[in-house]
């Protein structure tokens, strides 16, 4: 009867955790690929255009939720350990939710936070605009003719 239980506490508490880890990263920050725009042939390597602008932007990293529901599941495995009847299903949810909060911050803790990066405007010889993000410029300018090869741009 106490094992039937104990199963019922963590199958629902692996499920509270469950819930908020589809929460937590449906919450998640993502960033933009590297470029963005309309392929005209996407079979090519390299597309060639005229550098409109260049400006700074800051891209903030954001969380996988990957540390919270790490986190939510040991703490409710420890919280689980402690008392018996409520007082272990009180536990056990204080555990997961003190948990996720540790993982959480663990997670974000190791996220290099803001940084920032070079959102370059790019006319294409085909017509197309597109924006290109990058960690550096080199040597490019507003006006430079470039080649667009991996998401990355180069002088022409």
């Amino acid at each position: 009867m106490r094992t039937r239980t104990l199963t019922r506490t963590l199958t629902r508490t692996l499920s509270a955790l469950l819930a908020g880890a589809a929460l937590l990263s449906a919450c998640a920050t993502h960033q933009p690929a590297t470029q963005q725009g309309y392929y005209a042939n996407p079979s090519d390597a390299a597309s060639f255009g005229t550098i409109d602008a260049i400006k700074v932007v800051t891209v903030e990293s954001g969380n996988s939720g990957a540390g919270a529901v790490a986190g939510g599941v040991i703490g409710a495995l420890l919280g689980n350990q402690i008392g018996s009847g409520g007082g272990r299903t009180a536990a056990t949810v204080a555990g997961a939710v003190g948990g996720a909060v540790v993982g959480n911050n663990v997670e974000s803790g190791r996220n290099q936070g803001a940084r920032q990066q070079y959102q370059i405007s790019v006319r294409m010889d085909n017509g197309d605009y597109r924006i290109v993000h990058q960690d550096s410029v080199d040597k490019l300018r507003v006006g430079n003719r470039v080649r667009l090869v991996d998401g990355r741009l180069y002088r022409n």
